[in-house]
């Protein structure tokens, strides 16, 4: 496999994981909110999250098809 292949493999593995941290951190976030500009503040987070997961799947499901993904 080219080392571009898995250069961009490792930075997907990566992203998954910031974005496993995101939905972590505004779950945490939202439990220890003081107020309703941080609840809004959580949830774009979480939304920005989900929709980057959703993105980086589709992604390696690509690599997969392609036969780069390993």
């Amino acid at each position: 496999m080219k080392e571009g292949a898995r250069a961009a493999n490792r930075n997907l593995r990566r992203l998954l994981e910031l974005t496993r941290e995101m939905l972590a951190l505004a779950d945490e976030g939202d439990r220890d909110r003081q107020d309703d500009s941080c609840a809004i503040l959580y949830g774009i987070l979480r939304d920005s999250g989900y929709r980057l997961r959703r993105l980086a799947e589709q992604e390696r499901e690509l690599h997969r098809q392609d036969g780069t993904w390993e």
